[in-house]
């Protein structure tokens, strides 16, 4: 997987480029080992992709749906052939283990599949017309360019949520991968040089934030595709809002909550919860960080998710047995530690601290990992409470009892600034409609976790948690334009709303 003592360029307008800067790094969070350096690209380098982008969208958007979609048939056919070493690869850079970096290929391949499968089916709607002699509908037109910015923690499946529909949809891309997995964005972008991507459709180019700061600045790039943290997509809608011709679709962080009432089954709300917390170790943006859980059942499920947390096995992200690996990097330790501290300050019952892991959990090679096990508390409801209001990414998980019915858990459970997802667990069929009806989120589940959205469903939330869904049908609103087109059939002019189409002259 190392490149030797080379470090690895990027891809612009159908070659494999690099600058005279700085490079930068991937680690194994596993065991601190380094994966493979990376050019770091500059604004210039920046402004020479997106003019690549831009010289090449004109002739991408004259090609048919069909035709820009056979260059994602062969991306996917690819992805299917190499799961399992594409799988491996993820797993090894952001520490995800290999069940989960398994899964981020096959959803991968779901999204090229669903983008690709989408060029054949009807596009557009007929609208009805008051006058029988005109046909209107609504046609769509690629936006452009457009500017894709994804997360570490799904570093092939996220960005096929942005990419793969964008290039259906006749725009050409520049994307940014996150700092953390380049080498995932590395492999992207070779099954898009394998595929035989025209040139300049497909851009990629590596570094840190400013990387995605010159996209987001560059007039040219028409939409910007975001998934990743809260602090950095309000900075990108702050940077866009208003701008004419320019717009964003954003999925951010949420502090989300499971919901378990006096109606729960506990062999449901259980391990629902445990995987709601604890999965991809508690680094999705859909991870629960909140459960909410009614008195007449909350010591019963307290015992069994404590003991659940206790004994959730931590370890090597390749060995199968494995359910949690290690953090990402040390500032995403020293971020769990910090808020691990405020609960304690802010007056929590700890109930579950393996922050520090046993020697024998730590698995072999792993002494320079980003090794933490659960961290599980217990308090009541207070609004002014930090740590029930601030995401914070990690295996860091609070238990809140409430009393009353359901309005009462939704009341507690929307008292955030976020609304990405959430789940409830009842066996009363009302609880669940008004759960339902009430909840400020995007993503809802019932009897299930609060993650595994699949692709055909757009992913994305409310309040501070994002504008848009960059994914699924939803993000075709954000890179395209409709025109609603009206044809007149009659050897006339007749107009709608009872105007007169007579013209009326002097004399």
């Amino acid at each position: 997987m190392v490149n030797g003592n080379e470090p690895y360029e990027w891809y612009v307008d159908g070659e494999w480029v690099g600058g005279a800067g700085d490079t930068f790094e991937s680690t194994n969070p596993a065991t601190g080992e380094v994966i493979a350096a990376f050019e770091h690209a500059s604004a210039a380098d920046v402004e020479r992709a997106v003019g690549a982008a831009r010289a090449a969208a004109d002739e991408w958007r004259r090609r048919s749906y069909v035709d820009r979609a056979e260059v994602l048939w062969d991306v996917f056919a690819e992805l299917r052939e190499r799961k399992a070493e594409l799988g491996e690869i993820v797993s090894r850079e952001c520490g995800k283990e290999i069940g989960e970096g398994l899964a981020d290929i096959e959803e991968a391949a779901h999204m090229v599949e669903w983008a690709a499968g989408n060029a054949r089916h009807p596009h557009g709607d007929v609208v009805p017309s008051e006058i029988a002699s005109k046909d209107a509908y609504m046609r769509r037109r690629p936006r452009g360019v457009v500017g894709c910015i994804t997360p570490w923690n799904f570093p092939v499946a996220i960005p096929f949520w942005h990419l793969a529909v964008t290039l259906v949809e006749g725009n050409t891309v520049v994307w940014k991968p996150a700092e953390q997995t380049p080498y995932c964005g590395r492999i992207v972008a070779e099954l898009f040089d394998d595929a035989g991507v025209p040139s300049g459709v497909f851009n990629v180019v590596q570094g840190y934030g400013e990387v995605g700061a010159a996209i987001v600045d560059d007039d040219r790039v028409d939409t910007v595709l975001f998934t990743g943290s809260a602090a950095v997509g309000h900075a990108i809608d702050e940077r866009l809002g208003g701008r004419p011709g320019r717009d964003c679709a954003l999925e951010m962080g949420g502090k989300n909550a499971v919901v378990v009432t006096e109606a729960a089954d506990l062999d449901i709300a259980v391990p629902a919860a445990v995987l709601s917390a604890f999965k991809t170790t508690g680094q999705r943006c859909v991870s629960a960080e909140r459960l909410i859980v009614h008195e007449d059942v909350y010591d019963d499920f307290r015992d069994r998710f404590v003991d659940a947390a206790e004994r959730v096995a931590v370890g090597d992200p390749l060995d199968e047995s494995t359910f949690m690996g290690p953090l990402i990097d040390a500032d995403a330790v020293a971020k769990f530690r910090e808020y691990n501290a405020l609960a304690r300050e802010e007056g929590a019952t700890v109930l579950v601290d393996r922050v520090d892991l046993d020697p024998d959990e730590i698995p072999a090679g792993g002494d320079a990992g980003h090794w933490v096990g659960p961290f599980v508390y217990e308090m009541d409801y207070d609004p002014e409470h930090r740590v029930l209001r601030e995401e914070v990414f990690g295996p860091h998980v609070a238990l809140i009892p409430y009393r009353g019915g359901v309005e009462r858990a939704v009341e507690i459970h929307d008292a955030v600034d976020y609304g990405l997802a959430g789940a409830i667990i009842s066996e009363d069929y009302r609880q669940l409609n008004y759960y339902r009806d009430e909840a400020a989120v995007g993503l809802a589940y019932a009897n299930l976790p609060c993650i595994g959205a699949e692709v055909q469903l757009p992913f994305g939330g409310v309040g501070k948690s994002g504008k848009g869904a960059p994914s699924a049908r939803e993000v075709i609103e954000a890179v395209t334009e409709r025109t609603a087109w009206t044809l007149n059939n009659g050897r006339g002019i007749e107009m709608a709303q009872g105007l007169s189409a007579e013209l009326r002259f002097e004399g």
